[in-house]
């Protein structure tokens, strides 16, 4: 069986200069046509909200666009709820709101405002971290709704951004750190 980051370094395609000039995005459409490697990095993501086995989180929390993609099927590999984290303006009932900086600009997430139970054990789930900015916006919005983030789980840790340092106590799992 292939493991999450076998997968991941043999699937995932680097695009230098997109979308902008110095920037190498990382295509993770191969790696979502392989069901195979798909497997195998749902579940090594899924195992950052197990303890001894057991299912320790209430819920996973996906950061558009791409934590969509990888967040619901580790949800349903926990047995538990999938909660998104949506760009301003495209969720349609009262929401939480957090404005933070992007490695090549800014943005502002929203979570609906009754998305999480208080007191629910969140896992949160994305494709990259690269500068920790949507991972701090998120953790916010979970608090702001009454929540608790109790761990991160990416495909691939960017560390020369040092997004990492912007965690604080939260615990990171990423498949791949470059």
């Amino acid at each position: 069986m292939t493991s999450g980051a076998e997968a991941l370094a043999r699937l995932v395609v680097d695009v230098p200069d997109y979308p902008e000039p110095g920037v190498v995005f990382k295509d993770v459409t191969p790696l979502l046509a392989d069901p195979a490697g798909l497997r195998a990095v749902v579940a090594a993501l899924a195992d950052a909200g197990r303890r001894d086995g057991e299912v320790v989180v209430d819920a996973v929390v996906g950061m558009e666009a791409r934590g969509f993609l990888f967040g619901t099927p580790v949800a349903l590999e926990l047995g538990v709820g999938f909660v998104p984290v949506r760009k301003a303006g495209k969720l349609p009932r009262e929401t939480h709101s957090r404005s933070y900086a992007l490695e090549y600009g800014e943005a502002t997430l929203q979570i609906h405002r009754d998305a999480l139970a208080p007191g629910a054990r969140v896992l949160l789930v994305d494709d990259v971290l690269a500068t920790g900015g949507t991972v701090e916006a998120t953790r916010e919005l979970v608090t702001a709704c009454g929540a608790e983030a109790v761990g991160v789980a990416v495909l691939m840790e960017l560390s020369f951004l040092h997004g990492r340092a912007r965690l604080g106590d939260l615990p990171l799992t990423a498949l791949l750190t470059l």
